[in-house]
C-alpha cells in the first residue's frame, strides 16, 4: 500500500486540496498575476487550451462488471525507463517561480511519487543539480538552438549526468501568440537564470519580430538526424499531432512520439492532444511507444488516453500548482491523486494490467460485443 501523503486530507474531513482542480485554484491563491498568466495562458483567445480539458470529458467510458480486479498492473514502459504507473511530469520552465527550491522540489516529490520527470531546458537549476538531488529517473528536454555544436555538448553532458533520454521539442520554431503572457511579461527575477542555455538565455528579440535568437526556426529533418547520431541516449519528439509526421519520425529513428500541442500555448484552433492521438497512434502502428500532455486532469483521463493508443501520459501545468501548494509533497501528491484515479477507471471497467487497455474501454462498444 502506497503511504498516505501529508497533504492529503484525513478519513476524518482534514481540509487540503483532494483533486487537481482544487490545486489549481489553491495555486492561484498564491501566485502573483505574471506568474499566474504563465502559468493558465494559452495562444490567442485559447480555444485549444480550453479544447485540451474539455474533448476529454467529451468521450464517454464503458464500465465492465463482474471482472477480478482484486490485483491491479499500472506499470508502463518508456525508453530507458520501467514506470511504476504511466503518468510522468512534463516539461515547464522556471520552477522557481512557484517555489523557493523550484526543480530540486519537482524531482523530489516525482521521484516519491514513482514518476519519470522531463527537465526543462528551460530550468531555473542546472541538470547536474537535479540529477546529484534525486535517484528518480530523468529525461532532459531542448528545443532546436541556432548554434549546433552547443546543442549537441548539451545532449552529451545531459547524458553523462544520466538523462535516459533526450526530448526534442519541434512545435515552436516560432512562439505562439501568448496575450495573457505578453501583456504581463515574465522576466526571471534578480538572482535567477536558465543556466542551461547559457548566454541564449540573455538575448532580446528585435521589437516586432517572431523570431526568437534562442530557437532555430531553420531546423529540418535533417537537423533532426544529426541530432539523433549525436546523442548517446533515445531520442524523443515531442510536439506531434499529424499522423504523416510521426511516421517520418519513426522511419528516421526517434524512440517515441509524444502527441502534444504546447499546452494550448503555440496554434490557437489546433486539435486538442486526445483528438490527434488515435491518428499519431495508428500512423506509429505500434513500432515505437507514444506519449500525450495536454488537459490530463483525471484518472480517467489517463486510461481515456491510454486507450486510444498512448503508454503514458504528462502533466504539467498540475505539476507546477502541486508544487506551489506544497512543493515537493504538493508534487507527489498531485501524481498519487491520478494514479489513484487511473486505478480506480480500470477496475471499474474491468482491466488489471495498463496493458489491458484498449478501446473496449470506451463508449460505445462495437456491436458484437453486445450479442
Amino acid at each position: 500500500m502506497r503511504p498516505v501523503h501529508p497533504l492529503a486530507p484525513e478519513e476524518h474531513g482534514a481540509s487540503g486540496p483532494r483533486t487537481l482542480g482544487e490545486y489549481e485554484r489553491a495555486a492561484l491563491e498564491r501566485l502573483a498575476g505574471p506568474v499566474a498568466d504563465y502559468l493558465l495562458g494559452g495562444a490567442a483567445d485559447e480555444h485549444t487550451l480550453r479544447a485540451n480539458t474539455g474533448r476529454f470529458a467529451d468521450i464517454r467510458l464503458a464500465p465492465r462488471v463482474l471482472t477480478d480486479v482484486r490485483h491491479l498492473d499500472t506499470s508502463a514502459e518508456v525508453p530507458g525507463i520501467r514506470l511504476e504507473h504511466p503518468v510522468m511530469l512534463a516539461p515547464t520552465g522556471a520552477h522557481r517561480l512557484f517555489h523557493p527550491r523550484g526543480e530540486l522540489a519537482t524531482a523530489e516529490g516525482a521521484a516519491q511519487a514513482g514518476a519519470a520527470y522531463v527537465v526543462s531546458s528551460y530550468s531555473t537549476t542546472s541538470f547536474a543539480e537535479i540529477a546529484a538531488a534525486t535517484d528518480g529517473p530523468l529525461w532532459f528536454q531542448l528545443n532546436p538552438l541556432p548554434d549546433p555544436e552547443f546543442q549537441e555538448r548539451i545532449v552529451r553532458d545531459v547524458a553523462a549526468l544520466g538523462a535516459r533520454a533526450v526530448v526534442v521539442t519541434v512545435d515552436t520554431p516560432v512562439p505562439g501568440t501568448r496575450n495573457r503572457q505578453r501583456w504581463n511579461g515574465l522576466d526571471l527575477p534578480e538572482g535567477l537564470t536558465y543556466p542551461m542555455l547559457g548566454a541564449l538565455a540573455g538575448l532580446r528579440p528585435k521589437a516586432g519580430a517572431i523570431h526568437r535568437p534562442a530557437l532555430d526556426a531553420g531546423f529540418g529533418w535533417a537537423d533532426l538526424a544529426r541530432l539523433i547520431a549525436a546523442c548517446p541516449v533515445p531520442v524523443v519528439v515531442k510536439g506531434v499531432l499529424r499522423g504523416d509526421d510521426a511516421a517520418r519520425l519513426v522511419e528516421l529513428g526517434v524512440a517515441a512520439v509524444w502527441v502534444s500541442n504546447h499546452g494550448g500555448r503555440n496554434l490557437d484552433t489546433a486539435p486538442a492532444a486526445i483528438d490527434a492521438l488515435p491518428h499519431v497512434a495508428s500512423a506509429v502502428a505500434g513500432r515505437v511507444p507514444v506519449l500525450l500532455d495536454g488537459g490530463v486532469r483525471r484518472g480517467t483521463d489517463v486510461l481515456k488516453a491510454l486507450a486510444l493508443g498512448a503508454c503514458a501520459v504528462l502533466i504539467g501545468r498540475p505539476a507546477l500548482c502541486g508544487l506551489a501548494v506544497g512543493g515537493a509533497a504538493g508534487v507527489r501528491h498531485v501524481v498519487d491523486v491520478l494514479r489513484t484515479e487511473l486505478e480506480m477507471a480500470m477496475a471499474l471497467c474491468g482491466v488489471t494490467t495498463v496493458r489491458e487497455v484498449t478501446t473496449d474501454v470506451l463508449w460505445p462498444v462495437r456491436e458484437r460485443e453486445w450479442v
